[in-house]
């Protein structure tokens, strides 16, 4: 093995990167406590990934999830599969002997009890479980099966009601290898699956824990593929160069036989934002072509396909637009004017839908974080479809901004009036920086959440950060404080800051280079050169080391082993190395009538380097750039000095480009950077008798309550009186204070309502009753909705007294899971003739047609006497399915606001 890498005492704490010798004198890139980028190599701890030649990259890294595992064994057991034993944090645990003896003597656990000693056990300080352990689980399901012959079903902790003839069997998810936390597909993991094979009612599961071969050798990198088509990069900095190629490599291992991109290894298929930020990053420029046909993949009814998402994809994820960053991009690398065409109505259609749909009373679009859409891994667990679908994010709607910019241009360019789409991303980007800014920290927040009354995340979020600095929703000044106070981890630029405890990593506690590409991006765009030497690090850092263009990776750790799901070779991980060259160092921006350069070159990566083959439009670029910094002192195009760093549209032909920086920084900038931290739990608050109540958690050094989104004040005990309101509706919520000064979620939103507050009209009395069998209703049945049956159901209310009221519906929604597939069901809510809003009733289970939910609330102003209320499907209410997209209606609530 090779030496450690010695720590120098300047870097404090590991924090901070440093620079220094190596061996042989050798300047690092970028070195830190945790690892160190040198112009040929990556070094971290005992490993070394070299680049040998630019066709051959080794590496000895072992992921310390092999050799370096905890004994601590925390697991939950499912039935059916479904993280549904028991809330976030409140595992079972289990503590392997050291020695591996007797490790099959665990004790028999209880579905959904902790006994006090699992309580109590904590981690070891050694992480020192041995390879290939044996161990068997025991269950105790008696009560569950008890419960199930005594009523029918079993009520899991959170009220969720699993019928005895559903029950298909009980799984156990865990945080060691053999077992993960990834509970999406794990019915269909049968050496997950525990049996009872005496029928005693005890379930059994033998496991080999921390699997493992003998050490796996030093692994070696070379082309699999022909690259010579592509661009052709060479620079003074080795490690680069091949990792350029290994990316050319994986482009053509990513791209299938029928001429689009594949997502990864292990993800088949065309994905809208994955291959769409891939585009803009990288493969507009060097493969037009094939990124024109992926994108025309995920287009239906002439708009665009938002993907299977939380609750049943679009309208609770809302960032498809993400494909009019991407076709603008081939335009204008492009040119082709049919193109300009097709994908403009294309886009225009699927925001005039949008409109009808996912616009709030802010002006910002409501839905899911832009890529960010599983939804415990950066949601609060009690929010549900309903929930996310009313958020308003940060990433999707910097994407939205720039959607309205792009149909603008495209207007202009189509000789059509752009005014219309300039004004509404004037109103995104204004609601940006009134809304999701966080003036104390100097950052954008995540989103802002609730229900009818909204409050901001104070959290982090890498991608919409780098959004908002390279679309201009920032404007110069903020977009420096952006950079520079957005929190970084030692292993780079995490999705959300700080991390949520009990959610393994994924999203949440993860970096993905694709991210990082685009912070690197808006590094470069505010000249912060120290954020982007880390940034350039973090990318090639794991590329190097795991010999591949991982999808994501441990922010604690920097490995690859313990995310929920991984894959080599991911598209737009690949795009993102890709860009560090084309969109960074040589700083490439695609204009309508022309290709202009802003390099921004970190001294460390100085000197010279050449982009043979760069093919832009009609026209093949060969491009050398000597030097640092990024002001151009010379720009030539075949040997004479141009004044303009650019290249026009009509070029024809091979041509040279050279370019030469003045080799001048002024200032480097900073970085916010810092240890990877959690936030702490939330509470868990009921309310009864005008008091909310709530259990202590663990760290907290306070609780603040929010009343109709807004803090009113800080309590140090587990409960606080309310007042009821005399007329109007009061929600409240609470959040912990930690000791470290993160604060936690907030709780979910708990209603108040004043005596004769709230309405409820069945439908079964104003429409045909369904003849199905499901339970949980109120009233004597309720109404089946379906693009054919009762397209129109109307509702007669009289209110007493003018003002605002909410307008929401108990409805059932079995089509689908929460976190996958496309049918989500929507409608519209008109007030007598007028369009109010949108109503959406998602997924929320698989034949989970007894479980019953409220619908987003519509906010209306209604004047005293008689209206009607109708729910519409409209031709803006289509889903991604189109097929089916259906709901059982119990009742219309109508609760009198403010």
């Amino acid at each position: 093995m090779r030496r450690r890498i010695q720590i120098i005492a300047s870097c404090f704490l590991g924090l901070a990167a440093c620079s220094g010798p190596k061996k042989g004198g050798e300047e690092a890139l970028y070195k830190s406590k945790e690892f160190a980028v040198y112009p040929d190599r990556v070094e971290q701890g005992e490993f070394e990934a070299k680049a040998v030649t630019p066709d051959e990259i080794r590496s000895d890294y072992v992921s310390p999830s092999i050799d370096l595992r905890t004994r601590l064994l925390a697991f939950k057991f499912a039935i059916n599969g479904v993280d549904n034993e028991a809330a976030p944090g409140e595992d079972h645990k289990f503590l392997i002997p050291k020695d591996g003896d007797n490790a099959s003597d665990a004790p028999v656990f209880v579905f959904g009890k902790l006994s006090e000693k699992e309580k109590t056990l904590i981690a070891p300080m050694q992480k020192d479980l041995k390879p290939n352990t044996p161990i068997v689980l025991k269950l105790d399901m008696r009560g569950v099966l008890e419960s199930f012959e005594k009523k029918g079903y079993y009520e899991t902790y959170d009220g969720r009601k699993i019928k005895k003839k559903d029950f298909k069997g009980v799984y156990v998810a865990g945080n060691i290898a053999p077992l993960d936390w990834d509970f999406n597909d794990l019915q269909g993991k049968k050496d997950r699956m525990l049996t009872d094979k005496n029928g005693d009612g005890i379930y059994e599961l033998a496991l080999t824990m921390n699997p493992q071969s003998e050490r796996p050798a030093e692994r070696v990198w070379t082309p699999h593929n022909d690259i010579s088509k592509f661009p052709q990069y060479k620079s003074e900095q080795p490690l680069v160069d091949a990792l350029y190629n290994l990316s050319l490599d994986e482009t053509v291992m990513d791209t299938e036989a029928d001429g689009t991109f594949r997502t990864g290894k292990e993800w088949a298929g065309v994905w809208t934002r994955d291959v769409s930020y891939s585009i803009l990053l990288s493969y507009a420029m060097i493969e037009p072509r094939v990124a024109k046909t992926s994108l025309m993949r995920k287009v239906k009814r002439g708009r665009i396909i938002q993907d299977t998402g939380s609750g049943g994809a679009w309208p609770v994820s809302t960032d498809r637009t993400t494909w009019a960053l991407a076709a603008y991009e081939v335009y204008k690398s492009t040119g082709d004017r049919g193109w300009l065409k097709e994908s403009y109505d294309i886009i225009r259609k699927s925001v005039a839908d949008d409109e009808k749909v996912i616009v709030g009373e802010s002006g910002l679009r409501r839905g899911e974080s832009s890529f960010l859409d599983w939804r415990e891994q950066e949601y609060p667990l009690w929010m549900q479809g309903t929930d996310i679908y009313e958020s308003e994010c940060l990433g999707t709607n910097a994407v939205h901004f720039r959607t309205y910019e792009i149909l603008a241009e495209m207007a202009v360019l189509l000789g059509e009036k752009p005014d219309a789409y300039r004004t509404q991303a004037k109103i995104i980007k204004q609601a940006i920086n009134d809304k999701l800014w966080l003036a104390d920290k100097n950052y954008y927040g995540i989103y802002r959440y609730g229900r009818e009354y909204m409050s901001l995340e104070p959290r982090s979020e890498s991608l919409g950060a780098a959004f908002a600095v390279m679309f201009g929703i920032a404007d110069a000044d903020r977009a420096k404080q952006v950079v520079e106070n957005t929190p970084m981890v030692p292993y780079g630029a995490p999705c959300l800051y700080p991390q949520i405890p009990g959610i393994p990593p994924y999203h949440n506690n993860g970096i993905w280079p694709f991210v990082q590409a685009y912070w690197n991006w808006a590094a470069a765009e505010t000249g912060n050169y120290t954020a982007l030497e880390h940034g350039l690090a973090s990318i090639y850092r794991p590329a190097a080391l795991f010999l591949t263009n991982k999808e994501n990776f441990v922010a604690q750790n920097g490995d690859y082993k313990d995310t929920q799901i991984n894959s080599d070779r991911q598209l737009w991980s690949v795009a993102g190395n890709l860009a560090m060259v084309y969109r960074v160092f040589y700083g490439m921006r695609l204009e309508p009538t022309k290709l202009s350069f802003r390099p921004v070159v970190p001294e460390a990566y100085a000197g010279r380097r050449e982009l043979k083959g760069f093919p832009y439009r009609r026209a093949v670029l060969d491009i050398t750039m000597t030097g640092y910094g990024n002001t151009i002192k010379s720009f030539k195009l075949d040997g004479k000095e141009v004044e303009a760093a650019e290249i026009p549209a009509h070029l024809r032909g091979k041509h040279k480009v050279e370019i030469v920086l003045d080799g001048v920084i002024t200032a480097k900038g900073k970085e916010n950077l810092v240890p990877n931290e959690f936030s702490p739990f939330a509470p868990k608050v009921t309310y009864a008798n005008g008091k909310l109540s709530w259990k202590a958690v663990e760290g907290a050094v306070a609780y603040e309550l929010f009343k109709d989104g807004e803090p009113v004040k800080k309590v140090k005990g587990t409960s606080v009186a309310v007042d009821a309101p005399a007329r109007d509706l009061a929600q409240y919520q609470v959040r912990t204070h930690g000791a470290k000064g993160f604060v936690s979620f907030l709780s979910a939103p708990i209603d108040v309502v004043a005596k004769g507050g709230v309405e409820i009209y069945q439908a079964e009395s104003v429409a045909k009753r369904s003849k199905e069998h499901y339970k949980g209703y109120t009233g004597k049945g309720f109404v089946e909705l379906t693009k054919e049956k009762h397209r129109k159901v109307t509702f007669k209310v009289r209110v007493p007294e003018s003002g605002r009221y909410r307008v929401d519906f108990r409805y059932s929604n079995g089509s689908g899971p929460i976190n996958t597939e496309n049918k989500c069901a929507i409608r519209s809510l008109f007030v007598d003739k007028d369009l109010a809003g949108a109503v959406v009733m998602p997924q929320m289970g698989v034949g989970s047609w007894s479980e019953w939910h409220f619908s987003n609330g519509v906010v209306v102003d209604l004047k005293k006497g008689s209206h009607k209320l109708s729910l519409r499907f409209e031709s803006w209410n289509e889903n991604m399915n189109v097929d089916i997209n259906t709901a059982m209606l119990d009742y219309l609530r109508l609760t009198t606001m403010k």
